[in-house]
């Protein structure tokens, strides 16, 4: 078993940022990929990034590219979601995922771990 915990949601203005933490714990040599999804009221649970457990390898949803970043930390079993320029429609619960699929990358299937999210609002 993997357990994630994230941390770092809150309130910001249109144009601010926040840093999104994910800390990993448990069998966590048996992860492939790390992934932030978000998920706004009544919508989809929607993929956001995603980076290979190595540290290799990043993919961004077309929503966020050029504004989010993730990225490991140097302790290895955090995953950091940084979201700069942030819009109103960033707004949603975000969750960390962790996944023990080889190639995983945007699916929510391929993800076999999750944390409990948290909240990011971004007012006008």
């Amino acid at each position: 078993q993997v357990q994630l915990v994230e941390s770092g949601g809150g309130l910001v203005q249109a144009g601010g940022s926040l840093r999104l933490s994910c800390a990993a714990s448990g069998r966590t040599f048996s992860i492939y990929a790390m992934g932030w999804f978000r998920q706004a009221p009544g919508k989809e649970r929607d993929f956001v990034a995603t980076i290979t457990w190595s540290g290799g390898s990043t993919y961004y949803a077309d929503s966020v590219k050029g504004r989010f970043t993730i990225s490991r930390g140097n302790a290895k079993n955090t995953v950091y979601l940084q979201m700069n320029s942030l819009k109103p429609e960033d707004t949603a619960v975000y969750y960390c995922a962790a996944s023990n699929t080889f190639g995983a990358t945007i699916r929510r299937g391929e993800y076999d771990y999750w944390g409990q999210g948290t909240q990011v609002t971004v007012s006008s």
